[in-house]
């Protein structure tokens, strides 16, 4: 008997209604990167395009054998759209078995994308932010930003955060959220303002066209983590020795990427070796760190895995019969 090909499609309102905490994407990516170290799991680097009109086309890849699935994100991030009335920002998974290749989901990648960016965040911090972080300042106030502050106020005594963006409208929404969480939240005038004596730092400025440098590495006090979505692209790069330690997400990626997150010789280490100790976390109170990643394809493929578990036992979603 033949297995199956009927397939489960998740939207943004399913992923969001199945609950998933920060603790379980966090423990779910943990998993499939030990997983890396014991040849169960695997990716690939990356796959960008950049047409000249400003788009930036994106494809990641990933794959375990527990659990036995394969992702395939392909994510467009186009500065056209708004004016549409659509997102900046749209993407899609795909999840097959791992090892037939017969599909098992399909699902939206732009909540895929949010969450599993903050839990990877969250991987980092864990090891190289201080435990008592309580002040938050927000670089760029969009879609990464709330799902940061979701995240961190899950593990972290947060109080305050303070909001530095390019547009009012998010940054007024991002400190809706963090006051219906509890927190004190205010808009910075400069950037300057927002980082200075934060524990913790949030950048995610959007790259879809030129970005002036004005983020200095020693604006931030000793202690800080910073977790850096963007590339680093607003970040003055020859303030970045100010970091005591910068991990990023995988060197195998970066090594093929043209556009380096850092230069190599500040470069600690990736996420893995993090992990699974093979490099030191933070090692004093005093030491400024930072997490500089584009995303690493594990974390694709952990939330993806995740949410399509949490979907199957719980019943929801749409089955697609083919």
């Amino acid at each position: 008997m033949s297995e199956t090909r009927n397939f489960l499609y998740l939207s943004e309102t399913a992923l969001a209604g199945l609950g998933i905490t920060t603790k379980e994407a966090v423990d779910a990516i943990e998993h499939l990167i030990r997983g890396l170290g014991e040849d169960k799991v695997w990716s690939a680097p990356k796959a960008v395009v950049q047409p000249p009109d400003g788009r930036y086309l994106m494809a990641t890849l990933a794959a375990a054998d527990e659990p036995p699935l394969m992702s395939v994100k392909s994510l467009l991030i186009n500065p056209a759209n708004p004016e549409r009335g659509l997102k900046q920002i749209n993407a899609m998974v795909t999840l097959l078995d791992s090892d037939t290749g017969l599909p098992r989901a399909v699902m939206d990648g732009n909540w895929i994308t949010a969450v599993r960016t903050a839990a990877l965040s969250a991987v980092a911090a864990k090891r190289l932010a201080r435990p008592d972080t309580h002040l938050a300042a927000f670089i760029g106030c969009g879609v990464q930003a709330e799902s940061h502050l979701r995240a961190f106020a899950e593990l972290y005594p947060l109080r305050e955060i303070r909001a530095f963006g390019r547009g009012r409208t998010n940054i007024d929404a991002l400190c809706r959220t963090a006051e219906g969480l509890g927190l004190a939240a205010a808009a910075s005038a400069t950037a300057r303002d927002a980082v200075t004596d934060a524990d913790l730092i949030v950048t995610s400025i959007t790259m879809t066209a030129p970005v002036d440098l004005f983020l200095d590495a020693g604006w931030l006090k000793p202690g800080a983590f910073a977790a850096v979505t963007d590339l680093a692209v607003p970040w003055i790069k020859d303030s970045l020795p100010k970091f005591d330690r910068i991990v990023i997400d995988d060197m195998e990626q970066e090594a093929s990427m043209p556009n380096k997150l850092a230069p190599a010789d500040l470069i600690a280490g990736d996420l893995s070796q993090l992990v699974r100790g093979g490099i030191d976390g933070r090692t004093s109170d005093e030491e400024r760190t930072a997490f500089i990643f584009r995303a690493h394809p594990l974390g694709d493929l952990a939330l993806a895995a995740l949410a399509y578990q949490k979907a199957t036992d719980d019943g929801r979603g749409k089955t697609i019969e083919t």
